[in-house]
């Protein structure tokens, strides 16, 4: 393997592997490799990979395939990491020979180490110990990410993450604070924690338990430059009140909480595993608005599970009627081998599941229009992201409660914050007028 080149990389899945990814990205470049401007002028392809649905699977597959045909004309090397390789690394080894490294989830961090390992085929699995990847700030990057933990405990019978990920390791709260003063210093203004559950972060310093609140009061003492917390993902069975008024509180924790209910149907969220009923959430949420009021709230809804009924679909679309969330993420259920819904079967035929998951988008379309609306008049503070891809005199900016905005602007004010008013919506994009431009002072 060469020491250095270019690389060519692929991300799927959550905001973890991005995470990764660019924490990876950085040890490349810290070893001379440079990022290739396509995969046809790559010394190096890599795919850091997702196992949580079929759909995802299906098209790194299709990747590997395109790949393998590559190398067949040029001389380069493949990896693959993430859960896929984890779950899937023999299936992978048969159907892409191609492939030279293969990276489960605990040892993504050691790839720069092997690149120029003269061995052709290199796989690296199950240590004992899993090495969180350093975060550093990069000059200009104005946004970053940092995983707190790893793995998952709570095995809802769905899900493939516990298998593949492993069970929950915390991080030490000295380096992420450390970290985080380090992204501060560097002039990163936003900073989303990451974990499959970040409530449950616990970590022991010797008779005391470092908990999440506890961790987000001393996070938020330490930085300066840093004015928007965000963390994901948080499971409701694990949210506690003290959460609750952290947040209310501290004006860095943004209010904007993703709390994944799943389904509306005490029968289905059993046979899920989640540990909660949907009287339990509901009451959730009043506690948290009562004490947050302007909090946005997104989720994750998964309709098909097995077992559904057009009684149980209903109880789903009575939840986020009564609910009303900001936005949320759906998908039908796929079955992954391994997981304890795996032997249930996948009883609900696909023309159903698309049928319910239709409506169901429609049905969250509206909500999420509606509630945008009561905003319309609404002077808030925004992040510029981006210039819009639709109108270049435009910029892309998102408020603290997830939203996007757009609104007249110049490229050079990308990484910066300020103040616009809501004047209307664009599809589910706000209109914004920035504060200072209606009162004429620049």
């Amino acid at each position: 393997m060469k020491d250095s080149g270019r690389y060519w990389l692929e991300t799927y899945g959550c905001q973890m592997n991005s995470a990764e990814s660019d924490a990876l990205e950085i040890q490349l470049a810290a070893r001379g490799w440079l990022p290739s401007g396509r995969p046809e002028d790559a010394d190096l392809i890599i795919l850091n990979t997702c196992s949580v649905r079929q759909t995802a699977e299906n098209r790194i597959w299709g990747r590997l395939g395109y790949f393998q045909s590559l190398k067949e004309e040029n001389k380069l090397k493949i990896a693959v990491m993430g859960c896929m390789a984890e779950r899937l690394k023999d299936q992978i080894r048969e159907r892409v020979p191609s492939v030279d490294i293969i990276v489960g989830t605990f040892g993504k961090n050691l790839i720069p180490d092997i690149l120029n390992s003269n061995e052709e085929k290199i796989d690296l699995f199950g240590k004992d110990e899993f090495s969180f990847q350093r975060v550093y700030g990069r000059k200009g990057v104005f946004r970053s990410s940092m995983p707190i933990m790893h793995g998952c405990n709570n095995y809802c019978s769905y899900c493939i993450v516990p298998y593949v990920r492993g069970r929950e390791v915390s991080r030490d709260p000295e380096e992420i604070v450390g970290e985080l003063i380090d992204l501060d210093n560097r002039g990163v203004l936003e900073v989303t924690l990451l974990g499959q559950n970040v409530n449950s972060y616990q970590h022991r310093k010797g008779e005391d338990i470092i908990t999440f609140p506890q961790l987000l009061k001393e996070i938020t003492l330490k930085v300066s430059n840093i004015q928007w917390i965000r963390f994901l993902s948080s499971h409701p069975k694990d949210f506690p009140k003290e959460l609750i008024s952290i947040i209310a509180e501290n004006e860095k924790l943004c209010n904007h909480i993703h709390l994944a209910v799943q389904h509306g149907s005490d029968k289905i969220l059993a046979e899920m595993n989640r540990k909660y009923t949907r009287e339990w959430f509901i009451n959730l949420v009043d506690e948290i608005r009562q004490e947050i009021p302007a909090i946005s709230l997104t989720t994750d809804l998964l309709i098909g599970f097995p077992g559904e009924t057009e009684e149980d679909f209903e109880l789903t679309i009575d939840l986020i009627e009564k609910v009303r969330f900001s936005d949320a993420f759906t998908y039908y259920y796929n079955p992954r081998e391994g997981t304890k819904a795996f032997n249930m079967g996948d009883t609900i035929p696909r023309e159903i599941k698309l049928k319910r998951l239709s409506r169901l988008i429609e049905v969250q379309r509206r909500i999420s229009i509606e509630e945008k609306r009561k905003r319309i008049g609404n002077r808030e503070k925004v992040l510029i992201e981006a210039v819009s891809k639709k109108n270049r005199n435009e910029l892309l900016a998102r408020t603290e409660g997830n939203s996007m905005v757009v609104f007249h602007g110049k490229a050079e004010r990308i990484g910066s914050f300020t103040t616009v008013d809501l004047k209307d919506l664009r599809g589910s994009t706000f209109i914004g007028m920035e504060v200072s431009l209606c009162h004429g002072n620049s």
